[in-house]
């Protein structure tokens, strides 16, 4: 449950079921709780649009980091069974049906995101993790993988996307067609993330990290990130 609650115009924000949070010098560090594997299910969707809409509108807060309490799995996958569900939560944040807009609208936020990950996250968890600015992986836990090949399917939320930029077309066509699990090692080198490091290190450079970005002029962090979205982030209707 979230530990802190936020209060707007005299009103007490509800808490969140599958997210807690706490606040550090303009970094608000989110920790994902959806037993038992993290699946990204209506509740975590829920949570993902409130919260994001809170920090979006605290302009105290700059940078958000998203980590996880069970250290086997970030996001292990989507809810197969309760996709129908999600549409509408997701358009109250990004105003379309769509996981794939929902994780854009993070993308293009004035917030700048990172993922400081640990354990599995596979196929909408993954794509989750490359809507997020960073990603910090553990080098001895994290796999990552887009499984949907495997069963027929096209990654939908952002996989192609994602990883031709930041990967290069023959390697993302392997990643994507093989269906093939990757360890933080091989997905540092071919750019799914930006660095893997030793589950003792990696929360404490992430955070060393946030707090020196959010300590900066919130102007100049916000013009940064958006130019480098006009080169490098899809269109929209890419997405769509």
């Amino acid at each position: 449950m979230l530990k802190e609650i936020n209060h707007e115009n005299g009103k007490q924000q509800a808490a969140l079921e599958t997210i807690s949070v706490h606040n550090e010098d303009g970094v608000l560090f989110a920790r994902i709780a959806a037993p038992p594997m993290n699946l990204l299910g209506p509740e975590l969707v829920r949570d993902l649009v409130s919260l994001i809409q809170r920090t979006q509108a605290d302009d105290s807060i700059r940078v958000l980091v998203f980590q996880s309490a069970d250290p086997d799995y970030f996001i292990s996958h989507v809810d197969v069974t309760r996709i129908a569900e999600y549409g509408q939560l997701a358009a109250k944040l990004s105003g379309e049906p769509s996981l794939a807009m929902l994780f854009r609208h993070l993308s293009a936020s004035r917030l700048v995101t990172i993922a400081q990950i640990e354990g599995r996250v596979r196929g909408v968890g993954s794509e989750f993790v490359l809507a997020c600015d960073m990603r910090f992986a553990a080098s001895e836990s994290t796999i990552f993988g887009q499984p949907e090949a495997g069963f027929g399917l096209i990654p939908g939320t952002g996989a192609a996307q994602h990883l031709t930029r930041l990967m290069g077309r023959g390697r993302a066509l392997e990643v994507l067609l093989s269906a093939e699990d990757y360890d933080a090692q091989e997905a540092e080198r071919y750019g799914w993330v930006n660095r893997s490091l030793p589950v003792a290190e990696l929360g404490d450079f992430v955070k060393s990290l946030a707090r020196r970005i959010a300590g900066f002029p919130a102007f100049g962090v916000a013009a940064i990130k958006e130019r480098v979205n006009s080169v490098a982030l899809a269109p929209a209707e890419d997405f769509r």
